[in-house]
């Protein structure tokens, strides 16, 4: 997969989210994700900082925080919050065509793309069919990295299985279910682990909770 076409691929999943965002009301975008503290309008911002951050503002920030990476996310996303939710939503907008990003592979932004959307639309009930190739490219590079999230430690000993699509990965007990849920249980999403099935779920579910 060239560069190319997964920033096209962020940048489709940028889109359609601003266009779900668009009609939220006033009191939904205090709704908490599943991003452990923080609401949909702060995962929002976070995203928009993470489009505006070279190698260089990144590793800026990082010594700026002392090297507390937790602190720099928090500095990052202040910024980026706006004084209301209309604010907050048109500086993503303004970024949906970015290819700025941390030190990274491009496979790695995509993965943030989608995760922290699902991290959005689920606590607000809004749902996405999302293209099977771009779900089995995060899943595929979830399954061999530990870069940004764990997701390869959390997966190590068992086998995964796309029941609607092709992604498989692995060997051991087996967790098998939409690429999607898949891709969310890996970068510790327990929620997702309802969806999925076999004897390796229970497993999954609990290396999920410990993130």
């Amino acid at each position: 997969m060239g560069r190319a076409e997964t920033w096209g691929r962020v940048h489709a999943e940028r889109a359609a989210l601003a266009d779900d965002l668009a009609d939220l009301p006033e009191e939904g975008w205090a709704t908490p994700s599943l991003c452990a503290g923080l609401s949909v309008r702060e995962v929002l911002a976070h995203m928009t900082a993470g489009a505006t951050l070279n190698p260089l503002t990144w590793m800026a920030g990082v010594v700026r925080c002392r090297f507390d990476f937790d602190k720099q996310v928090a500095m990052r996303l202040a910024e980026h919050l706006g004084a209301t939710p209309a604010e907050t939503l048109a500086r993503f907008r303004r970024v949906r065509t970015s290819t700025t990003a941390p030190p990274g592979p491009t496979a790695a932004w995509l993965g943030e793309a989608l995760v922290h959307a699902e991290d959005i639309r689920r606590p607000l009930g809004i749902a996405r069919h999302y293209p099977i190739e771009t779900v089995t490219q995060v899943a595929e590079y979830y399954r061999g990295s530990d870069l940004v999230v764990l997701a390869k430690g959390r997966v190590r000993g068992l086998r995964l299985r796309a029941t609607d699509g092709p992604f498989t990965t692995g060997a051991g007990r087996l967790v098998q279910g939409t690429t999607l849920a898949l891709v969310m249980a890996m970068t510790g999403r327990a929620t997702y682990c309802d969806e999925l099935e076999g004897d390796g779920v229970a497993t999954l579910r609990a290396r999920a909770n410990l993130s």
